[in-house]
């Protein structure tokens, strides 16, 4: 890995360094420096202008409900192609540090999963920090993995065939949920992570060389951590998917990283750790790219390469 790298900066790509700058010039106060509901408020406006525009088109958008175990009911959203038959089904769980994002900041990536991976795709609008701290994003996501299992086919989805994925947080809450799909015996096609949290404390060489400088800080890192857990719930294995003490009998993985990026040492050890245990992985680690770069394909077009590169493996999934 590239974690040692004595000037880092001079890893990132042209778009990556420019947006960087632009940023920097902007002179925002950080998400750290803002109440939550300012730094949501900051995200849903902000986030999807760095975004391709307009949205690709999907044939069906349309939004509904899904109820946790407390009665919750969430707001969900679902993105299809047109078809006479069920299609296969990706709940997608969005990034955000457990504390920010929404339907729409993911839109535009639902969109592209669902173009590229010929599938539906039901983004998941789970509940927040520092309102619903741990565990409650678990529950919300895995209580709407097995509400789709069981009522998807009313939507057109053929809930033999369903996969999870996420991006950053939302990744952590994707194999998290693959975790437990094994544990129930509920069957699943593809974890997708994008650049996941994976372990307990932020401590590998690339949480220090990209600690400051490359869009996701170590100040917001701490942030939204501390919004979401206590410090003595941070070894779980629902924070912690590493920390999970059996990796056998995943479904396959496909996880994909950026280079420049706090969390890209633990999603290597994470691909490393399933591929261990017997788990097919697909790994890909995008060059020159910052953390949350997936949702910024109109800043970065590596971005469009990931969604293509997702896409494929959805559909490889889907297919085999």
């Amino acid at each position: 890995m590239s974690s040692h790298h004595s000037n880092p900066r001079a890893l990132l790509n042209t778009a990556s360094r420019s947006l960087i700058e632009r940023v920097h010039r902007a002179g925002r106060p950080p998400m750290a420096a803002m109440t939550p509901a300012q730094a949501r408020e900051f995200y849903d406006i902000g986030g999807p202008m760095l975004d391709l525009q307009p949205a690709p088109h999907v044939d069906r958008v349309h939004n509904l409900t899904i109820p946790a175990r407390d009665g919750h009911a969430m707001p969900a959203r679902l993105y299809a192609p047109q078809s006479d038959t069920a299609l296969p089904v990706l709940l997608y769980i969005h990034g955000g540090g457990f504390t920010v994002g929404s339907l729409t900041t993911h839109d535009v990536l639902c969109r592209q999963l669902s173009r590229q991976g010929h599938c539906a795709v039901v983004s998941l609008d789970y509940r927040l920090a520092p309102e619903h701290r741990f565990p409650t994003a678990v529950h919300d996501s895995w209580d709407a993995l097995n509400w789709l299992q069981q009522h998807g086919q009313s939507l057109g989805l053929d809930t033999t065939r369903m996969a999870v994925g996420g991006d950053s947080a939302g990744g952590t809450l994707a194999a998290v949920c693959a975790l437990m799909a094994r544990d129930t015996g509920l069957p699943l096609r593809l974890q997708m992570l994008f650049y996941p949290g994976c372990i307990a404390r932020q401590d590998t060489a690339s949480h220090h060389t990209f600690a400051d400088g490359f869009m996701l800080d170590k100040v917001t890192v701490d942030w939204f951590f501390a919004n979401y857990i206590d410090d003595n719930d941070r070894d779980n294995w629902r924070f912690a998917p590493m920390n999970a003490s059996d990796h056998t009998g995943l479904a396959p993985a496909w996880i994909g990283l950026a280079e420049c990026d706090p969390l890209v040492d633990e999603g290597v050890q994470y691909a490393d750790t399933l591929r261990m245990a017997g788990v097919p992985v697909d790994l890909d680690i995008y060059k020159g790219v910052v953390h949350g770069f997936i949702t910024m394909g109109r800043a970065i077009p590596d971005a469009l390469q990931a969604h293509a590169d997702a896409g494929r493996a959805l559909k490889h999934a889907f297919e085999s």
